[in-house]
């Protein structure tokens, strides 16, 4: 039983972790914000190095656990992703109602969940990994309960989930009643075996829409927006990188392990989901003028260009598609990082026009987001170009030409938005400067810009490990 329990030590420890921050918090009370804060940060790190030292191919759970090359690259950066989030809330300004101990914790559940998902192998491990993050997310998003649109946000986020996880469960089970099985290489082998029937097609549909909810694609997008606007910043930092890599890791586990046989089925759908999710975040950004708002938008679009390298359907797509995974954290992440750090008078403000003047108060920090947001337009060198590259160079390979065609289109005009707001930095009339930011945001903010700037000559790590990862399913 312990050697079966070996390749989820990192969940374990990150499970025990946040049992004992939740008793110290509740001990202690709202004083404890700081040390359970500090506390999760240290065991996320910890389930880090776990990942990173465990066993490079192993099961658990009767093979409903796996973890191989893929899922460690994943749970790499879902875990950063984690680990991130909660440094850049850690140190809460007077107005920020979001500084509750339970804050950390619910983060370390929902990540919990995130590297379930990441190594669900079997339909039911795969709902119950997205059902832990799910629940979290769902305080999460609502934890400003004092806050109209946080709670709005919040509802919102639950009433739409509950119904994709009802549309993925319908899926599950049309899927287990026509094969007979739960695990993802017998679901496979009895596809290969005999081919895909009108009933297995209704379950695929289903399921995929339900997964396609949790990486916010067109179109079950309608939540993204309101809930990135509504939730406290440092909640949408959050929502904006680690689920989003663990739900799309889910994705192509599903897609590429158990519905490889009938690749011509889900490929169809991709592609449609694909071109929307790129149409829609690239021109409903052009009107917005909330910055969280926007980057809502841009991260629905985002979504939709790592779609054309999963529709490739091949081992350079997959690759394609981790690269392109790691880039969007990081540099969502440091986009972020400056996004809360938009503060007057110690009050947060969102507007695109408060960035205003930033390039004479800050010109170190104007020039760092204009190279983040030059990166999510894909504008070479930096690294978002390189990311695009890798998913349109696999979808070109597969023969996808339209869609690769599509979304290079759909990425000029996105670029706009992007454009638009290094124009207001360093153009328009200066608005009343920011507060500086704390030494945390700073810390992310630097490095991120770094790493997209440095990306064209250090970024061949990433690109193996991604292809590692990839080899897993071929």
């Amino acid at each position: 039983m312990t050697l079966d329990l070996m390749p989820a030590m990192p969940e374990i420890l990150l499970s025990i972790g946040a049992l004992a921050l939740l008793m110290y918090g509740v001990f202690v009370g709202e004083k404890s914000f700081g040390a359970v804060t500090w506390g999760a940060v240290a065991f996320v790190v910890l389930a880090l190095v776990l990942v990173l030292s465990g066993p490079k191919a192993a099961n658990a759970f009767g093979g409903a656990f796996v973890v191989d090359p893929f899922s460690t690259f994943m749970k790499v950066l879902a875990l950063i992703g984690s680990a991130v989030a909660i440094v850049l809330s850690a140190r809460p300004a007077a107005t920020d109602r979001y500084a509750r101990f339970e804050y950390p914790v619910l983060v370390v559940l929902a990540t919990v969940g995130m590297m379930a998902m990441i190594s669900a192998n079997d339909l039911i491990s795969l709902y119950l990994g997205l059902e832990l993050q799910s629940l979290a997310l769902y305080v999460v998003a609502s934890i400003d309960r004092d806050n109209l649109k946080s709670t709005e946000a919040g509802l919102k986020y639950f009433v739409l989930g509950a119904l994709s996880s009802g549309m993925l469960l319908y899926g599950a089970s049309l899927l287990y009643g026509f094969t007979g099985h739960t695990g993802f290489p017998e679901i496979a082998a009895h596809l290969k075996a005999h081919g895909v029937s009108v009933g297995l097609v209704f379950g695929l549909v289903f399921l995929l829409a339900g997964l396609a909810f949790k990486i916010s694609a067109v179109p079950f997008h309608m939540w993204t927006p309101d809930v990135y606007e509504g939730a406290p910043t440092p909640v949408t930092a959050f929502f904006a990188g680690a689920p989003k890599i663990a739900a799309f890791a889910l994705v192509i586990r599903v897609v590429a392990e158990a519905l490889g046989p009938a690749g011509h089925n889900w490929q169809q759908i991709i592609v449609f989901i694909a071109f929307a999710s790129m149409a829609l975040g690239a021109f409903a950004g052009i009107g917005q003028t909330n910055i969280k708002r926007l980057m809502a938008y841009s991260s629905i679009g985002h979504m939709g260009y790592a779609l054309v390298g999963l529709a490739a359907g091949t081992a350079q797509g997959i690759a394609g598609v981790s690269i392109y995974l790691a880039i969007y954290l990081v540099t969502t992440l440091g986009t972020f990082a400056l996004i809360l750090s938009m503060r007057r008078d110690g009050k947060a403000v969102e507007d695109i026009s408060d960035l205003a003047g930033l390039s004479r108060s800050q010109p170190l920090a104007a020039f760092g987001l204009s190279m983040l947001l030059f990166s999510l337009a894909g504008i070479p060198p930096l690294a978002g170009f390189f990311g695009k590259l890798y998913v349109f160079l696999a979808a070109v390979e597969a023969q996808l030409y339209l869609l690769a065609v599509l979304g290079v289109l759909a990425s000029v005009v996105g670029a706009f938005y992007y454009i638009r707001i290094v124009k207001v930095i360093y153009f328009d009339e200066p608005a009343e400067a920011l507060d500086q930011p704390a030494i945390e945001q700073k810390v992310v903010f630097a490095l991120a810009s770094v790493f997209v700037l440095v990306f064209v000559v250090f970024g061949n790590g990433i690109t193996s490990a991604a292809s590692a990862a990839a080899k897993t399913f071929f």
